[in-house]
């Protein structure tokens, strides 16, 4: 098979393409604005506690079972145990589903892209701007079909002249990217029309800082679900991105050394982006645009551009730009996935593949950006939001399956096959497992108990 012969040239090139598929979208929007609402440092803290233990234990599974089986997400489960085969099927629906709403978000970041190239940065900064970009019929689906074309052409590639090459060009352009913003931001200093003087400082001492004020149980609950769902989005666990991704690893690589890179990678970028976007944010907006939530990085973050004068310009095409390369990145692991489990299945080469995937997506994508338009409809979800059908979407496959999809791995691995045989391939370069027993605790006991809550809150059962 095409897939079998190819591979990461080292551990190097594994460790930046499983990084650039968990840093994405997720760790520079939706990260800061989890942080600003839910109390700044109280989130940080329990996500690097969930990163190091909850996160660590699901990443460790997903990449041992692909390096060890050597198969996709499809068809890995299958061939350890014939009878659990039903949970790769289910963890191929994530990836087929979020391949639809992912790339329409891409595309809205290629559009912002283009605006602010061409001088419409005063636009962008209005209200109603972004609302009539997406509810427009054509011009999403325009900018979606640009994204996804690139996407494509990645994948297309192949592993190592495409995935890997394209990571270690842009994975450490993204993280200089994010590190120059953060200090110009933190650097600067803003007075609004009543003389009250913000620096850039003080929005960083908001989210780095536990704010404990009317911490309650239920409180506390709503971040550490908050987190926990945050972790999924992020270290791309779950959805058989990892488990494609270590099908491709060589029995020499150190698993444990290289999971350990990649936490630490995909944690660096989410904290960088908090410090660089709540800073901003409070610095011209104060502290009631950082609750804004998901409306953050496409309605309150061009305003603060805005603001900015003219180096706002810079500032909003730089963010915008390491925005792409990161949402690039993930698209591309998100389509290997499918992509990788078809060749196997249909014995279909790359090509044909990347053409028919890419063309299912297209169509399917260019649904759901009708779907402020042509088709828009508001449904309350069990979760107590109301979505269109972008919102179900994304509902369905990171509220609903990827929880269960972990609840499953871990009853698999921790009571079915046992936590040896995932010790045993991390182990087996020859290089030890320093967090063997905490792993073992984990995957048995603690994780299966989270992700059962974590299901239970996405069914609307412990609102």
């Amino acid at each position: 098979m095409e897939q079998k012969k190819q591979g990461f040239s080292g551990s190097l090139g594994f460790v930046l393409s499983a990084a650039g598929s968990a840093v994405g979208v997720g760790n520079i929007w939706r990260f800061p604005y989890l942080a600003a609402q839910d109390g700044g440092g109280i989130f940080i803290l329990v996500y690097l506690i969930l990163v190091l233990t909850f996160g660590f234990t699901l990443l460790s599974t997903d990449i041992a079972i692909g390096r060890r089986t050597r198969k996709n997400a499809l068809e890995a489960f299958a061939s350890i145990r014939p009878k659990w085969g039903f949970l790769g099927k289910l963890t191929f629906l994530v990836p087929a589903i979020i391949i639809t709403y992912y790339t329409v978000i891409g595309g809205w970041i290629t559009k912002y892209i283009v605006v602010y190239l061409t001088g419409q940065g005063s636009a962008a900064a209005q209200d109603s701007f972004f609302p009539a970009f997406i509810s427009s019929p054509v011009s999403p689906i325009v900018f979606m079909l640009i994204f996804l074309a690139v996407t494509a052409l990645v994948v297309y590639l192949g592993v190592e002249k495409g995935i890997e090459r394209f990571s270690k060009l842009v994975m450490p352009g993204l993280l200089i990217l994010i590190i120059a913003v953060s200090i110009y931001t933190l650097m600067q200093s803003h007075t609004d029309a009543d003389g009250v003087v913000r620096t850039g400082l003080d929005g960083l001492a908001i989210y780095l800082i536990p704010n404990f004020d009317g911490l309650t149980l239920p409180r506390f609950m709503k971040i550490l679900l908050d987190a926990m769902s945050q972790l999924f989005f992020s270290l791309s666990v779950s959805m058989g991105i990892m488990i494609t991704y270590g099908s491709y690893v060589g029995k020499d690589v150190n698993l444990s050394k290289a999971i350990g890179h990649i936490e630490f990678f995909d944690t660096l970028v989410a904290l960088l982006a908090g410090a660089m976007i709540v800073p901003a944010v409070y610095m011209f907006s104060g502290t009631d645009a950082m609750a804004s939530g998901p409306s953050l990085m496409f309605v309150s973050l061009p305003k603060v551009f805005q603001s900015m004068g003219t180096v706002g310009f810079l500032v909003a095409l730089a963010f915008f730009v390491m925005l792409e390369f990161a949402a690039i990145t993930s698209s591309v692991s998100i389509m290997e996935t499918l992509v990788a489990s078809c060749m196997d299945v249909f014995h279909a080469s790359r090509k044909r593949m990347c053409i028919v995937i890419g063309a299912i997506s297209a169509a399917a994508a260019a649904l759901i950006c009708l779907g402020y338009n042509i088709f828009y409809f508001e449904l309350p979800l069990p979760n107590g939001s109301t979505g269109q059908l972008l919102d179900v979407m994304d509902y369905i496959s990171n509220s609903f399956l990827m929880p269960l999809i972990s609840l499953l791995t871990c009853i698999f691995v921790g009571w079915v096959i046992r936590p040896k045989w995932i010790v045993e391939e991390i182990t087996a370069s020859g290089h030890p497992f320093k967090r063997r027993y905490l792993y073992t605790f984990m995957i048995r006991f603690v994780a299966p108990t989270l992700m059962s809550i974590l299901f239970l809150q996405a069914l609307g059962v412990l609102r």
